[in-house]
């Protein structure tokens, strides 16, 4: 008896290709997809084809059609990041320390990865992201976004979709994680200096493809800002409790 394999549909196809590009982040989250004729043309399949498979992919709630503007990519990880529950995980007094513990995971993998996956394309973003941190100066606002968007193109390069997807998603808490950091240790001139050494030490070992070099400069970077934020955490106690004492009648 002979077993006939059926052909996968045509749309089967071009959804599981499109969810691949979803994955992998050449279809962002937010972002609009290409008119159906430029995707057709680039799958070399029918309109009819396509937009089925887009149907399929709007059923699945990965994309979102607005009346009249297209359809776009679902944001749906980084709605559930920046809900309430993380604006109050945001503003917790112990969170910036629960948010470095979990930067050091993330970072940290991120960084060996980018080191040992990342093309000549990506480090030349992982470049572009890190040579604009400086010009930001001190004021903490660009500084704090130029940095960020630093980790995330060093997390791009990683090529791991489930970590690039989940620092996405927390964009906005890892970014304000960076912010109160910053408030904090810019006032420093020899704690800013050491960030910015252990910065580059980063970058050189991302660019230069040294994944364990990577791991442990981001480590080191992280574990210093801990250590920073808890000195200068001592040193207001301290300067409070003088405070107290002089006020005393």
């Amino acid at each position: 008896m002979s077993l006939k394999i059926k052909a996968a549909k045509l749309s089967d196809v071009i959804l599981e290709q499109l969810e691949n590009m979803i994955l992998e982040g050449s279809l962002a989250p937010g972002q609009k997809l290409p008119p159906e004729r430029e995707l057709a043309k680039q799958f070399e399949v029918s309109r009819p084809s396509l937009r089925e498979a887009i149907q399929k992919l709007e059923a699945r709630g990965l994309v979102t059609r607005r009346q009249g503007g297209g359809t776009y990519v679902k944001n749906q990880l980084e709605g559930g990041l920046t809900d309430p529950l993380f604006d109050l995980i945001s503003k917790h007094p112990e969170s910036q320390f629960d948010l470095l513990e979990f930067r050091h995971a993330l970072e940290g993998i991120a960084a060996y990865y980018a080191a040992l996956r990342g093309t000549e394309t990506d480090f030349q973003m992982v470049k572009q992201t890190f040579e604009a941190i400086a010009p930001t100066g001190d004021d903490i606002e660009s500084k704090a976004k130029a940095i960020n968007a630093f980790h995330f193109a060093v997390a791009e390069a990683s090529h791991n979709v489930v970590l690039l997807h989940l620092v996405r998603g927390m964009q906005a808490l890892l970014e304000q994680n960076i912010k109160q950091n910053l408030t904090v240790l810019l006032e420093k001139s020899n704690v800013r200096k050491q960030l910015a050494e252990h910065r580059k030490a980063l970058f050189d070992a991302v660019i230069q493809g040294q994944p364990v070099n990577a791991r442990e400069a981001s480590n080191a970077h992280l574990a210093f800002i801990e250590e920073a934020l808890l000195q200068a955490g001592r040193e207001n106690s301290r300067i409070e409790r003088s405070l107290r004492r002089t006020q005393k009648p």
